[in-house]
């Protein structure tokens, strides 16, 4: 039963049933961007970019991120079966799942993360997931950046009005009608490191640079 119920929930149908419903309740949002021209202009003069957020907030980013489709970017998605239907909403938002996670296959996805981003200048990462904890980022998002040799950006999503499940990150999904804002942070270049203290300084830099954005409902 459990699993002709899976089966249902990751076909291809469900997934597109569930991408066009998230994309129309997510057009009810008055959705405010800031602060995105200084990473695309940094990107179109040749850089690389690694979008991150916590994975709290991801879900208002969906239909926004449709806009860069064109790019093809790619965005890491556990092997979970959770991971499987968020890896198909990516897929018809234009963005290109690899599948891993720091508990499985990570290193091979990474690889092929840090490949794909030396090629389309372009990523997406979630700090902290897909099962936190909460508000600690992790190794991989500064790996990926020196393996591609590019910066980080941080983007954080605010709303007047939001559901927070009971959840390890408390995930957030705003209200209809809700007032959203979608902040980029600055450019967070990511040197060469020699040490584990030099890349932990590194981590932790990046942590507490976007730690103010995460909510604590």
């Amino acid at each position: 039963m459990a699993r002709a119920l899976k089966k249902v929930l990751n076909s291809k149908v469900t997934i597109s049933l569930l991408y066009r419903a998230i994309r129309g309740y997510s057009a009810t949002y008055r959705l405010t961007v800031e602060n995105e021209q200084e990473w695309m202009d940094r990107m179109k003069a040749g850089d690389a970019i690694v979008l991150c957020c916590w994975h709290q907030q991801f879900f208002s980013a969906i239909r926004y991120f449709k806009g860069y489709s064109h790019l093809k970017p790619p965005l890491m998605i556990s092997k979970s079966s959770d991971g499987e239907l968020i890896a198909g909403v990516a897929s018809h938002t234009g963005w290109e799942p690899v599948r891993g996670s720091s508990s499985k296959g990570g290193r091979d996805a990474l690889t092929e993360m840090a490949q794909k981003l030396l090629e389309r200048k372009i990523c997406a990462h979630i700090v902290d997931g897909p099962r936190g904890p909460a508000g600690k980022v992790k190794a991989g998002v500064i790996r990926l950046a020196q393996l591609g040799n590019a910066s980080i950006v941080p983007f954080a999503i605010r709303a007047d009005r939001a559901w927070y499940f009971n959840s390890w990150d408390r995930f957030m999904i705003p209200k209809p009608f809700a007032k959203v804002v979608l902040r980029y942070g600055g450019i967070f270049p990511v040197p060469s490191v020699t040490t584990p203290e030099e890349f932990e300084d590194v981590r932790l830099r990046l942590e507490q640079t976007m730690l103010p954005g995460l909510i604590h409902p």
